[in-house]
């Protein structure tokens, strides 16, 4: 039974179904929450709501700041901490924000199929952690670090770790899933340039890796949900 549920859900890329309220309502929440926030921002930058200036309060005090780990004073006690968890839920637009919705979305129902809401929820929160280390460790950008891409990147790191786990179990070939990781390096190469050099590619790496590693350890054989 487990073996045939992680299968139908590796297989789903191919017919990709977005989650519904009866089968995934985590999602849709969290989906939901991350939206608010831009929402908002969007339409007081309209005029409708009056607060045209509001992004750059939400920016300074919700977007992750490298500098503040390099000495910068913080705007409140526990910035350099919250800031690992808070970047997640701004974005630059509506767009950047639509993007990496859709893929949330998009991977979702794929995570839960294998270890539930709970565990979509905790793999979400360890690849936006994850991210965020990664983006520390290999960037030191005075510009603010915003957006839940690392968090997606997290989701598919576990993904396909899942894919090399049933390939494997099966004999499959591993061709194609070499095949979807070079083609994951080739997007953020392409997006970087098309964005001048604007894009976290440490943030979605960590996230990768932390979706992996997360993947390894809850669930080390096909047998293995949380």
């Amino acid at each position: 039974m487990v073996e045939e549920s992680v299968k139908a859900a590796l297989m789903a890329p191919r017919n990709i179904v977005f989650p519904t309220v009866a089968n995934a309502p985590a999602v849709l929440w969290l989906v939901a929450l991350t939206c608010a926030p831009e929402i908002m921002l969007t339409l007081g930058e309209s005029g409708l709501l009056g607060f045209e200036q509001l992004r750059g309060v939400f920016l300074m005090y919700g977007a992750f700041w490298d500098g503040l780990l390099r000495g910068w004073d913080p705007v409140y006690p526990g910035q350099s901490i919250a800031m690992f968890f808070t970047y997640a839920g701004l974005h630059g637009s509506l767009l950047h924000l639509i993007g990496n919705m859709v893929a949330v979305l998009a991977l979702g129902g794929i995570v839960i199929a294998r270890i539930g809401a709970r565990g979509f929820l905790l793999l979400y929160a360890v690849s936006v952690f994850t991210g965020a280390m990664g983006y520390a460790l290999l960037s030191n950008a005075d510009a603010p670090m915003i957006g839940a891409s690392g968090a997606v990147f997290g989701l598919i790191g576990a993904w396909k770790f899942w894919e090399w786990q049933l390939r494997q179990h099966l004999g499959s070939p591993m061709r194609p899933l070499w095949r979807s990781l070079v083609g994951l390096a080739v997007l953020n190469v392409v997006l970087w340039l098309l964005l001048s050099g604007m894009l976290a590619w440490e943030a979605h790496l960590g996230g990768f890796v932390g979706g992996v590693l997360f993947a390894a350890i809850a669930t080390p054989t096909l047998r293995y949900r949380i």
